[in-house]
Order: structure tokens, then sequence, then C-alpha cells
């Protein structure tokens, strides 16, 4: 089992085993790279056995008050901080690490293991019960190499996914195989015949604030905070680098980290353009981070892809993939290899646009509702991004009769199970939208941030993701995230059809403090940009350079796929993209993952 995530961990490897129990780990050494940082780790009593993943950026600060409680410590690692806060504090540890974490403690004396995971999901931990064994692991394919466990398909998980691109739920694509859900943990008897549900510790609760602070106050202290995430977070025995997109996000972390750093090394990928067609003639980034490159004055690399990229690097990277989730990923894939040719850390820029409202045309599609469940129906219709409900049965035909009973609106109206307070404004829909994004869409980036980057035995940092950051973001009040609400709902109340859709098209005033804050770090012209995402231009490649790739894999009779999903509809639904009568990129590329999904891992 371990064997089969070493590249999660180059360093070192170890096993624990108490009767029943038994724990492996692979070991990415970062902070405290002598022997005495090796995992598993026991602590000073004997008591209890850590397997850890991740960094606690305040460990040294939890470390000194250990120390005055009595506590002594044989490395200088964050992992024995971690053991030691829980033999002090239980689970109510959890609530002081602030960082990104999975891990494992077995108690030796109560025959009892502990399992949690971050508040956010930057690092993933999974589950599954086999008969009487429970096996868990940092990824699936772990999980799968014990004997009592076998990789079959999840036919609700595979409906839930080809609606949204994502999970919502703790399901996964492998029958039986869970995802601890963030911030939750479970306490598990050594003679437990189940898993218990999992327990959250912490959730999001993004609100208006009862008293607003002024506009000035709210920048200082947001600039504050941002610089304190990412200095908190430069913290290793070795080098730590940065992606840098040529967006403002991972600008701003780059231009704070560079201050700090007297040898900082930066990553950009950029695209081969020239068969790409309308918007798709921006999404090359390389001039504007090489710009900054210079300004930061850090040692740059850049790397080009172009269409057969993605055609050569699919079957390895559903492997390590292991479940798609939201869009084509394969560009984080080669960066991530890139980066990790010349460091073992860097910091990126996820989670910006979900804290502080950087996707502003999709909150405004929900601002104006008759109620909750108004609510939910406009915004359920929005997030179905591969496959509308109208033709779920059409495509899901051969197993139609084990997946009817799944209703993915309840799916989507249950993210919300507690965070459903009273809605009467615009901006209340507004930070339940936020709530929603930084739920599911966030945690699929992180989790697919974490795949693919580990893949590479490169650890990803997330500044913005900082406890003290992210309880600001949540009270921030609406009005210093989005500059043209009270706009918006005049414009949905008139129902202007047409004009309404241009509107949100066109609508780019997200992040309106976190712009004004950046305006310190990095050039104006960065911050005057339109938002875009790390996308390749695959609608252009997947009609173009790449079709006969596309009618091989997915017009192919043979194909795993059809074993789940009706042919006849697959094929219409991908030749509509092909003939350039619809743009459905997002499915093309969903298909195509899942189908090296099913040869890689069913057969």
């Amino acid at each position: 089992m371990t064997d089969a995530i070493k590249h999660r961990g180059p360093d070192g490897e170890g096993c624990f085993l108490d009767g029943a129990f038994g724990v492996g780990h692979r070991r990415l050494a970062i902070i405290d790279l002598s022997p005495a940082g090796q995992q598993p780790m026991m602590s000073r009593d004997k008591r209890y056995v850590l397997s850890y993943n991740g960094e606690i950026y305040n460990f040294q600060e939890l470390r000194a008050e250990l120390t005055a409680l009595g506590h002594r410590f044989n490395s200088r690692t964050d992992s024995e901080v971690v053991l030691n806060a829980y033999a002090e504090w239980g689970e109510k540890a959890l609530n002081r690490f602030n960082g990104m974490f999975a891990f494992a403690i077995w108690d030796l004396e109560e025959k009892e293991l502990f399992i949690a995971r971050d508040r956010y999901g930057i690092k993933p931990v999974y589950y599954m019960l086999a008969g009487q064994c429970v096996v868990f692991g940092s990824e699936v394919k772990a999980i799968v190499e014990h004997p009592g466990c076998r990789a079959e398909m999840d036919l609700e998980g595979l409906l839930e996914y080809f609606t949204f691109q994502n999970f919502f739920t703790d399901k996964t694509l492998y029958r039986g195989v869970k995802l601890l859900p963030a911030g939750c943990y479970i306490r598990i008897g050594s003679g437990s015949p189940s898993v218990p549900e999992p327990q959250r510790y912490w959730d999001y609760q993004f609100a208006e604030p009862p008293e607003s602070a002024s506009d000035e106050e709210y920048l200082e202290e947001l600039d504050r905070l941002f610089t304190q995430a990412v200095n908190r977070q430069l913290v290793s025995d070795v080098d730590v680098g940065g992606y840098l997109s040529g967006g403002m996000d991972s600008g701003s972390i780059v231009a704070v980290a560079a201050q700090q750093l007297d040898h900082m090394r930066t990553f950009t990928c950029g695209f081969d353009l020239s068969s790409a067609s309308g918007i798709e003639l921006n999404f090359d980034e390389r001039a504007t981070a090489e710009h900054m490159s210079y300004l930061f004055r850090t040692e740059h690399y850049e790397m080009v892809l172009k269409a057969g990229d993605m055609e050569r690097v699919l079957p390895g990277l559903a492997w390590h993939l292991e479940e798609p989730r939201v869009g084509q990923s394969y560009p984080n894939y080669y960066i991530a290899h890139l980066a990790s040719k010349f460091n073992k850390v860097v910091l990126a820029g996820t989670g910006g646009d979900e804290l502080f409202g950087g996707y502003p045309w999709r909150y405004y599609r929900a601002v104006v509702n008759d109620d909750f469940e108004h609510y939910i129906d406009k915004y359920y219709a929005y997030w179905q991004r591969l496959i509308p409900n109208r033709i779920v049965h059409e495509v899901f035909r051969p197993v139609w009769a084990e997946v009817e009973h799944v209703w993915t609106r309840d799916i989507f109206r249950d993210v919300f199970a507690t965070h459903a307070d009273q809605l009467t404004r615009p901006e209340d829909y507004v930070n339940h939208s936020l709530y929603l994004e930084a739920k599911t869409f966030l945690h699929g980036l992180l989790v697919v941030e974490d795949k693919l980057s580990m893949a590479h035995s490169l650890e990803t940092r997330v500044p913005f993701l900082d406890n003290d950051l992210v309880d600001f973001a949540m009270r921030l009040p609406t009005r210093l995230k989005l500059g043209k609400l009270s706009e918006v709902v005049k414009i949905n109340e008139n129902e202007p059809g047409e004009k309404t859709a241009r509107y949100f098209q066109k609508t780019r005033d997200g992040k309106l403090l976190l712009r004004k804050v950046m305006e310190r770090h990095v050039p104006a012209d960065v911050i005057d940009r339109e938002k875009q995402g790390f996308s390749a231009p695959d609608a252009s490649w997947f009609k173009g350079e790449s079709i006969e790739y596309v009618r091989n894999l997915l017009l192919d009779s043979d194909a795993v796929i059809y074993q789940y999903m009706d042919r006849d509809t697959i094929h219409s639904l991908v030749n509509e993209h092909l003939d350039g009568r619809q743009n459905r990129r997002l499915l093309i590329w969903s298909l195509l993952n899942v189908e090296h999904w099913c040869r890689r891992y069913l057969h």
C-alpha cells in the first residue's frame, strides 16, 4: 500500500503494527530533514502513533506552548507538534492548527483510531470498510492494493460527477471508497463493525458583519493579513518557489515572498495558440508572467503546451488523479513536473477567487429570488456543468435502473445543510453562493492540486487559505467584493433576457478590496485584466489537432464508458463539438479522463 504512493514521499518510509492495526508512511522531508522526522512517529510515553501528511505553519508557537505544559521534543518537525498537541488536547487540537493536514493517530491504550482532515480540504484522506477491516490512505490507489478491496465503479458517483464535473458528497468513482470531508474527523474503535459518521469541527460561515468598519480599515487589515499569510508559509528547510500565472493572486504572493527569500524560482505554463480562436487567443499568459519575474527578480522557468501534450499525458494523469474533478487539469500536471525539477515546495494562488468574490457572473445569476428553493433551482441549473437533467436518463440508459433514485438537486441543496441562515437580501444569496463554491469548487481544485503536485513529490502551499485570512474574508461586507450588486438587482427585476446574459458575460467587478490591496504589490495592468482561469485552448484542439484522438477514443464502440453510458447519445453530443455546433470541451475532457480511468483501474 505504501509502495503505491511512493511518489508522495520519496525521502523515507516506515511501518508500525499493533495487533489488528497497521499503518505505513512515505516521507517527503521539508522541515527537519534528519532521521528524527521519520514516521510513523511514536509519542514519548509510547501511547500514540502518528502518520501525518501536511504542514502546520504555526507549529513553532504551538511547540512553545506545549513545552510550557511539560511536553518534550526529539525533533524540530511539525509532525511531533501534531502528535503532542493531540496527546494534550485531543480533537480540540484541530482548531489550533493553521495549515494543511491529513493524519491518523492510533491510541495504543484505548485501541482507537483517529483520522482528521484540515479545514479546507487541502490534503486528502480516503477510507473504505472492507468486511470487518477499515482501510485508509492519502490516495485511493493505496486502498485498492489491500487484499480486501477492489476497484469497482460507483454508479451514483458517476452520475454525480457527470452532473457537476465534481463530487459534492463524500463519494468517489470507487464503490465503497469515501473521501473524508474537509473540516471533519472520525474516531473508530478496534472492535467497531462500521465506520461512524464524520464529525465536523469547522465550517465556512460567510455572512454580512453586524457592524462594518471603514473601507480604509478593511484595506489595511487585508494587506496585513495577506502579507502575514505568505510569510507564515515560507517556513521550510528546503527552497520555496512559486507559480506565476500572470494573474493578480499568484503575482502578489510571489511579490511578497520574493522580499523575504534571497533566491526564488517561479514557474509559468503557456500554450501554443497557433490553432486557437476566440477567447482562447488570450490563454497564454507568459509575457505578463515574465514581466513580473523581472520586477520581482526571480529565477524564472516556463513551458509551452501543445495539443499532443494532452494526448500524451492522459493515461498517466488518470492514474494519478484517480477521480477527475473541476476542469482540464493536465496543465497543472505539467507545471508541477517543471517546478519539481528545481523545488520541493511551491506557492500557489488558489482560493483568492472563492474567498473574495472572483466570479461575479456566477453569483449574479442568483441574487434576486422568491425564496431559498427558488435560489436552489436557479443556481443548480447553472452548476450542471456537463449533462443537464433533461437528458441524463438518455446518457445513462444502460444503468438507469440503478441510478434513477439519485436526485442531484437534493445533492446540491444538501451542501447548504449547515449554512441555511435567513435569506432576505441579495447579499445573503451572494454569501450562500460563496459558501457553495468554497465547499465544492474550491475543494475540487484543492484535491486536483494535491494529487498532481504530489505526483511529482512536490508540496503546494496556498497562502490564501491561512486561517486568519479566511476568517477575515468570510466577514468582509459584500460591497467590498462586488461593486455592482444594486445594478444587477435592477436588471434581474426587469428580466431583460438577452441583456442579462450579456451583462453577466461582461461583468468583471469581483474582488474589489483585494484588487486595491494588490495594487501595492503588482503592476496596474495585471490588476485591471479580465479574470480567466488556467486553461488550455482545448475547445479548438478537440476539433482540430486532437480530433482524431477524440474520435478514436470516444467514438470507438468498444470504449469502456459504454458499459455505463449510452453510445449513441454520447456520440451525438461529441459530434456537436467536433462539427462546431456546440462547445462541449468540458464534457469531452471528462469523457476522455473517465475512459482512461476505467482502463487503468477497472481492467
